[in-house]
């Protein structure tokens, strides 16, 4: 399985329309795609994590019960272009959806790491505003299969 973004490249840099509005972007999601899902998949996550030591695993966005047949979100998707019966969770800002990069000044580059879970399991039941910690902890006894890619942003 592969995951990527048709305009944010592997290990670059974050385009400033999808930082939130606070610091100059739109806060728009970012377009993703994705192949290879195993064809026992029952549905998918879409997570995306700030594993920089401040930040410490801050959760930028969560989207749990995607259709195993999607094949990608378009930008923009957060909020009102969802495949139907995907549920965005409450971020770490405490909003439902996308909140895109905001690190601290003077903190370097953060690391934000997009990760796409197929699962064996057709719904996901976690808590509305999880840690990264227990939405790895409900996953892992359910993952047929995982993708990944990171991209940075600094202020």
């Amino acid at each position: 399985m592969k995951i990527w973004s048709p305009t944010i490249p592997a290990e670059g840099t974050i385009p400033k329309k999808y930082v939130m509005r606070t610091i100059g972007g739109k806060n728009l999601s970012p377009p993703l795609k994705w192949e290879g899902v195993p064809a026992e998949a029952r549905s998918l996550v879409l997570v995306c994590v700030d594993t920089h030591p401040v930040a410490r695993n801050w959760i930028h966005w969560v989207v749990i019960n995607l259709p195993p047949e999607t094949l990608e979100l378009p930008e923009g998707a957060s909020g009102k272009d969802l495949p139907a019966g995907a549920r965005e969770l409450v971020n770490s800002y405490g909003f439902s959806g996308w909140g895109g990069p905001q690190p601290p000044q003077g903190t370097g580059p953060h690391p934000y790491h997009f990760i796409l879970y197929a699962l064996d399991v057709e719904r996901v039941e976690l808590p509305e505003r999880p840690s990264f910690a227990e939405i790895e902890r409900y996953l892992k006894d359910h993952i047929l299969a995982k993708a990944s890619f990171t991209a940075y942003y600094e202020r």
